[in-house]
């Protein structure tokens, strides 16, 4: 691994959980986290949680920021799919969301500018104080600090990010340009994350760990695969312990 530059570390570092439940979110809470990123189809990457599921984790009373992503796959999206994650911003903010976290690249993988101020503009509508996150999008574009840079004069509040690298620790070095070139939008270090990252993540100037904190739950079925992605494998909860580590590694 890079070794990242050593930047001061913020004076209040965020813990962000990533969590598909109402379970989940409570036990994010109770933890220590300071919010949730609420979805649902964690093992496609994420995808819109419906307006019940956001309902039922707004009254656990943890401000939840809803990923808005209407399917798996790559970050190009058509015309009638921006139009679908435009009404979803609205509707996961009208059910009690405290901020969604959205992303949309173009064919030659630099930001669609466009799509991200629709994204933008459709959440403000909905509450002109809404906090609005880029998702990890971000990594698959053609140069992650040069698109950071971007976000500030599109309106976003944060953007979640492993440097381009396939883990967060892995993406330190990148990471910390990233927070160099980000100006006033919070730069989040996702992907991978475990609570022992978590102190070489924070010498990267981050304001944000993100992580799933994630252990199966020993559900898996056997028999008939109920689609192509279906293996028969468990599903996953969040595991207290984890959130619990990640606390204390970012208190300490």
């Amino acid at each position: 691994m890079t070794t990242a530059p050593s930047v001061p570390v913020p004076v209040s570092v965020s813990l962000e959980i990533a969590v598909t439940s109402p379970t989940g979110a409570l036990v994010a809470r109770d933890g220590g986290a300071d919010r949730v990123e609420l979805c649902v189809g964690l093992e496609l990457g994420g995808l819109t949680p419906s307006q019940a599921l956001v309902e039922a984790v707004h009254e656990t009373g943890i401000p939840a920021h809803a990923l808005v992503r209407s399917r798996p796959g790559g970050f190009v999206y058509d015309g009638d799919e921006l139009d679908l994650m435009e009404r979803e911003v609205r509707a996961v903010l009208r059910s009690g969301a405290a901020g969604v976290v959205v992303g949309a690249l173009r064919p030659d993988h630099t930001l669609d500018v466009d799509a991200l101020r629709r994204f933008v503009d459709a959440a403000r509508s909905v509450r002109a104080s809404v906090e609005v996150t880029l998702h990890r999008a971000v990594d698959h574009a053609t140069d992650p600090v040069a698109a950071v840079a971007l976000l500030a004069d599109l309106g976003f509040t944060r953007v979640l990010t492993s440097g381009g690298a396939p883990t967060a620790s892995a993406g330190a070095a990148t990471i910390a340009r990233m927070v160099d070139a980000a100006g006033p939008v919070q730069v989040m270090a996702g992907a991978g994350v475990t609570p022992h990252d978590v102190p070489a993540l924070l010498r990267t100037g981050v304001a944000a760990v993100h992580l799933s904190a994630k252990r199966s739950a020993g559900s898996a079925h056997d028999g008939v695969p109920m689609g192509t992605g279906d293996d028969g494998s468990a599903h996953f909860v969040t595991d207290a312990a984890v959130v619990a580590a990640a606390r204390a590694a970012l208190d300490a």
